[in-house]
């Protein structure tokens, strides 16, 4: 199944709900210590289930910048692809692209396109239009 996120009649594709799941393990697993939300309560919590509303889109704006700050500071290697279940692995391994340098560019859309930047995108569209952002399947 491919989730996309949406701002009022516009959907980007993002991918495989798993490679999105795992987005939001890594954040938790590297940047919360395990505690959902305890550091990013509108993209860990929020948005994980499946909607950030107008009101609270400019912290989300704000939690987004910082995470892809902090994962620039963390190796491939450090992705978390489940965070229920830490055995699980991305279903090509350990096999990336030399480009992929950090946690900051190691998540793409199923479209080619960075998703920090898909969904910095979105936000930032979703602030500006005083519209919520929601996940949905496509």
């Amino acid at each position: 199944m491919s989730v996309g996120v949406r701002v009022g009649s516009i959907v980007d594709e993002v991918g495989a709900s798993s490679f999105l799941n795992a987005f939001f393990s890594t954040i938790t697993a590297l940047l919360e210590q395990n505690k959902l939300g305890s550091r990013f309560p509108q993209i860990s919590i929020s948005f994980y289930k499946g909607k950030v509303e107008a009101e609270n889109i400019k912290n989300a704006v704000n939690e987004f910048r910082e995470i892809k700050q902090e994962f620039a500071k963390y190796p491939p290697s450090s992705v978390v692809w489940d965070l229920e279940d830490r055995t699980k692995q991305p279903p090509w391994g350990k096999n990336i692209s030399p480009d992929i340098t950090s946690m900051e560019n190691y998540f793409v859309s199923s479209t080619g396109r960075d998703l920090f930047d898909l969904l910095l995108e979105a936000f930032e569209y979703a602030e500006k239009k005083s519209l919520p952002v929601t996940i949905e399947e496509i």
